[in-house]
């Protein structure tokens, strides 16, 4: 499974600001002067707000079950209801696989399942250093151990197998949802879920 994100909505921005303010203000304390504001401006601390399910949202949920052709979820208007159909397919699952899927994909739907008061059909367990109910490939590769671990691409490369990165990456969402390009991000979220299926598979020596 792979989940796309997007930073913060309209609605949001005054929230995220304040906290950016206050942000600011902590580390002109600290330093004992003010940071430039170019170094970490609003636009780059809004934008990272697509890494935190505090505030930003989920644009789509791809995912495969076993050998199963890849299908998304994506409801950009309703992330309500995204949600509660990734829950309810999530109920008869036993083991999820994701590429950093502990510390950003599950984690982030958790956080907005709780803001967005959708509850969990499961109760997952992150434990760490553990590789059920979640199977983490990142950390799994590196098991555990790496102080930086490879991106899935890298891995993908090193295998021999294609790039699922082609024409679009993680740092281009936002751009293409803007640009109203929701199917390609759908198609690009779903290629990172082959190729993640295809690493396990590897991995596993199931191929």
């Amino acid at each position: 499974m792979d989940i796309e994100t997007i930073p913060a909505p309209e609605e949001e921005v005054e929230k995220v600001k304040y906290l950016y303010e206050k942000m600011k203000a902590k580390r002109a304390k600290r330093n004992g002067y003010e940071d430039d504001p170019d170094k970490y401006s609003f636009a780059d601390y809004l934008k990272n707000t697509g890494f935190d399910g505090a505030f930003g949202r989920i644009i789509c949920i791809a995912y495969a079950i076993d050998d199963a052709e890849v299908k998304v979820i994506s409801h950009p208007d309703n992330e309500k209801l995204m949600l509660k159909e990734f829950w309810e397919i999530a109920k008869n699952i036993e083991c999820f696989v994701g590429y950093n899927l502990m510390d950003f994909d599950m984690r982030f739907i958790w956080q907005r399942s709780v803001k967005l008061k959708v509850q969990p059909t499961i109760d997952l367990n992150f434990a760490r250093y553990r590789n059920t109910p979640m199977y983490d490939v990142m950390k799994e590769w590196s098991k555990w151990g790496s102080q930086k671990d490879p991106g899935l691409e890298t891995v993908a490369l090193a295998l021999g197998l294609e790039s699922p990165k082609s024409g679009i990456d993680g740092s281009m969402v936002w751009d293409f949802f803007k640009a109203g390009k929701i199917d390609e991000i759908c198609e690009y979220c779903k290629r990172d879920v082959d190729t993640t299926r295809e690493i396990y598979y590897r991995m596993t020596f199931r191929k």
